[in-house]
């Protein structure tokens, strides 16, 4: 830490001298050629239900939590934390639909890991102090590199140009020993071509939840050449977390007497006590490189052409008890002559993964018609193994020993052509064609024992997809205050690795397919706006989530054949005052499975399977699903003064696809407070205070969970089962950030 900040102070002060050679140039011509992925995001003639999160509105709540936490205002966006704070592993849903199944870019490069289709914020901490603008595209949205928008689309911009030098110290204290510090800086524009930026970040939290504590780093850094027809950008950043894990959540029953109780990393000693493994923790570190490329070729034709590179490799550890020891490939001990067929042991699960490509975009615009050429390539390599780095009884024990391995490669093209024509001033015709190809080969060991075998569960999966997602739509402009849209969209996407690996020996997923349908309204004056979008989402084989996790926390799915998803959001905002502005946003929805079976295992005393009961739902609640999300802010400005009270309510959510309510989470309404303090100075920009004071008026809530259910030989009861995630009381963060 101490490193960190001295490294950060000598920069502070380079970049400061170096920025006395900067020279006088239009701002605005200068941000023209910076590197842009207009490619990907929709605009205002777009046939698209967007939000844009500003560079302001993502601060108002940067205080150390996930990005996701940041976005958690925008429409039918929802949001949970394994350590009940929004700091380290955090999840979120738009639309009902699960992060996996999110599409999530950074300067247009794909974001979502190759194989999980996920993204883990918990990787990238405090990355929000690095971000200019986030777009938000529910449902199909446009085409876009990386992952299928199966929800939505995320696509985040990394800040642009600073023309001046500056430089910033922020930190942040506040419950649970949370403490954030980060240092920025920029050297400006040097001789009117090069400028260069950094951030250094550390974000350490005890976490509400038991031992949930987090200790993360993170660094940005961009190097920008700008020419007069050539913008260049080369950016690299990363993080690295080490974070105690919690992602079994609290079972149902604990909540009234111990709803901090997290049993991960429990163990008996050799004493009879119980006790928790100090090392139950998840480590990784993450590293991004880009290279942007923004060249204009003529007055109506520009290039954007990018590179990219993420190097990832961890593991997380934990101590299991009683466990079969061929399991593992180990030689049982003996003790009095009688072999120990199970024991305690400490394992490690690797992944070591490597992710490149490249992108472009051939853009033209003239005379009314905008044209959009482009596309990518992109392969991952990744290798999963295992390894026992201590046993309680064995025979000679390795510490290295490798129980499992695979390898997979997974390589993702898509192409696309894009037009928005203005066919006459009031009237947007807009189409959209892609082509996606995509190939996933898994060979070697799973980390699932066949005890019919004796043998770890063989892994050789070699699956080519060949996608077409058309789209179209029309946007037809009322006024110049008004317009209404209408679009139709198709997208599909291919199971992810989970899909494979989780399911049964004689299950095998497939593709699923979404038509998505959008009519949309939108009002804007300087004062007031107000926003309108109904949607209709039908599936084909829909991977639905099942209520079901896997051994570290992952929601897991299943395909459904006939499925959907309809609703209407409601959007609006004003100025009510001249200090004293709302916003809002409400989504209703209604989210089903038609001709759904739900299984249920039926055990023996010894709980060994004896048998299924299948019960068939004609129609039943899509799990995680709420049916209503509301947000609410109010803003009371005077100077430099800001107060903001931020309001959610999520509905109440069943945690799996029967509509049981024993299966369900309650609904909630939490409160968040923010104060906002700038302090103008002579020798400086300013000095800035900020309070967050989350869930203010106490409220016991749960974000999310899991649940299953099982029978007994000889009992027709269904006995339900259920572990939720709760999140903290009333708790608070404060930060001063000194600006130069």
């Amino acid at each position: 830490m101490r490193k960190m900040f001295l490294s950060s102070a000598l920069l502070l002060f380079f970049c400061v001298l170096s920025a006395q050679q900067t020279t006088k140039k239009d701002s605005l011509h200068v941000m023209l050629k910076e590197v842009t992925v207009s490619s990907v995001r929709a605009g205002d003639k777009s046939a698209v239900s967007f939000t844009n999160v500003s560079s302001k509105e993502i601060n108002r709540a940067n205080l150390g939590q996930d990005v996701p936490y940041l976005l958690s205002l925008t429409p039918n966006f929802i949001t949970t934390s394994d350590a009940g704070t929004g700091i380290g592993y955090t999840g979120y849903r738009v639309r009902g639909t699960d992060a996996n199944r999110v599409n999530v870019t950074v300067n247009g490069i794909p974001l979502n890991d190759s194989e999980s289709h996920g993204v883990f914020f918990v990787n990238m901490p405090d990355f929000a102090s690095s971000l200019s603008s986030v777009q938000i595209q529910r449902g199909v949205g446009t085409s876009t590199n990386g992952a299928a928008a199966f929800g939505a689309s995320i696509n985040m911009q990394t800040e642009g140009l600073n023309v001046k030098p500056y430089a910033e110290i922020s930190s942040t204290f506040g419950s649970y020993n949370t403490n954030k510090n980060n240092v920025k800086a920029g050297t400006g524009l040097l001789n009117n071509q090069w400028a260069f930026d950094v951030r250094l970040s550390n974000v350490t939290s005890d976490g509400y939840i038991d031992r949930a504590w987090v200790d993360m780093n993170s660094y940005y850094f961009s190097a920008a050449y700008f020419g007069d027809k050539t913008t260049l950008r080369f950016l690299n950043f990363g993080g690295k977390e080490r974070t105690y894990q919690a992602w079994n959540g609290v079972y149902s029953d604990n909540l009234t007497d111990n709803r901090t109780y997290n049993e991960l990393g429990k163990y008996v000693d050799n004493q009879g006590k119980d006790q928790f493994y100090d090392n139950q923790t998840d480590n990784y570190q993450q590293t991004h490189y880009q290279l942007h490329l923004n060249q204009i070729l003529s007055k109506n034709l520009f290039l954007n052409a990018s590179a990219h590179y993420t190097r990832g490799k961890g593991y997380y550890e934990e101590y299991k008890a009683n466990r079969w020891v061929n399991e593992y490939g180990l030689i049982p001990d003996t003790v009095k002559g009688q072999p120990q067929n199970t024991t305690d042991l400490i394992r490690r699960k690797w992944l070591d993964n490597h992710f490149g490509g490249f992108v472009f975009a051939l853009n033209y615009q003239q005379d009314g018609l905008s044209t959009t050429f482009g596309g990518g390539l992109n392969r991952y390599m990744g290798a999963h193994y295992g390894k026992v780095i201590w046993v309680r009884n064995a025979h000679n024990p390795n510490p290295e020993h490798e129980y499992y391995r695979s390898n997979s490669v997974k390589d993702d093209g898509n192409i696309y052509l894009k037009s928005n024509y203005e066919l006459f001033n009031s009237l947007s015709l807009s189409a959209d064609l892609q082509y996606r190809f995509v190939r996933h080969r898994m060979e070697g060991q799973n980390d699932k024992f066949n005890r019919d075998t004796n043998k770890m569960r063989p892994l050789n999966i070699d699956k080519p997809f060949h996608f077409f997602n058309p789209k179209v739509g029309a946007t037809y402009k009322l006024d110049k205050t008004q317009d209404v849209y209408a679009s139709w969209s198709v997208a599909n996407r291919e199971p992810n690795r989970n899909n494979y690996t989780e399911a049964g020996v004689n299950e095998q997923p497939v593709a699923e397919t979404l038509y998505d349908t959008e009519i949309g309204y939108r009002f804007q004056d300087k004062d007031y706006s107000v926003g309108m979008n109904a949607y209709y989402m039908k599936y084909k084989n829909q991977l639905v989530l099942t209520g079901k996790i896997s051994e570290i926390g992952e929601l897991l799915t299943s395909n459904v054949e006939d499925s959907y998803r309809a609703g209407i959001e409601i959007v609006a905002g004003g100025r009510l005052s001249k200090h004293f502005r709302w916003d809002g946003n409400i989504s209703i929805s209604t989210n089903k499975i038609l001709n759904y079976h739900s299984y249920v295992s039926v055990y023996d005393a010894d709980y060994n399977v004896v048998g299924t009961v299948d019960s068939i739902y004609t129609s039943t609640n899509i799990g995680y699903s709420p049916n209503v999300v509301t947000n609410s802010v109010f803003t009371y400005t005077l100077g430099n003064f800001e107060a903001s009270i931020m309001s959610q309510f999520v509905g109440k959510q069943y945690l799996d696809n029967t509509s049981t309510e024993e299966k369900s989470v309650n609904s909630y309404i939490v409160n968040n407070l923010s104060l906002k303090y700038s302090l103008p100075l002579k020798k400086m920009k300013s000095v800035d205070f900020q309070i967050l004071v989350n869930n203010l008026f106490n409220e016991t809530y749960e974000t999310g969970g899991y649940s299953w259910s099982e029978m007994y030989a000889g009992d027709e009861t269904q006995y339900h089962y259920k572990y939720l995630y709760p999140q903290a009381g009333i708790h608070f963060l404060a930060s001063m950030t000194l600006k130069f």
